[in-house]
């Protein structure tokens, strides 16, 4: 295994949750939110949302910033762009086994 099958797999794996999918186009659309803004928009419970958004920033794909009491987060869309380049490559590596 290399680094990038790591890299592509922590990515792949954070979506792998529609409420995690739901949360990055939320903000990728809305620019940045605090995590009520985001349990007011979904339906789940503010403790869910909060996990769902650890996971997320875990795998790179949020950052949060401290404002006051509250976190305010917003979409690192280079997570995405990084995604797409590694799932092309891995394209790529299986359209090269054919020739």
């Amino acid at each position: 295994m290399t680094r990038a099958d790591d890299e592509t797999a922590r990515l792949a794996k954070a979506l792998g949750h529609p409420a995690r999918v739901a949360i990055m186009r939320l903000l990728l659309t809305r620019g940045d939110c605090i995590c009520g803004d985001l349990v007011e928009r979904l339906p789940l419970a503010q403790a869910t949302v909060s996990q769902h958004l650890k996971v997320l920033k875990e795998a790179g794909w949020i950052q949060g910033e401290i404002d006051g009491p509250r976190v305010c987060y917003c979409a690192k869309p280079e997570a995405g762009r990084k995604l797409v380049d590694l799932i092309q490559s891995l394209l790529g590596a299986e359209e090269r086994s054919r020739s």
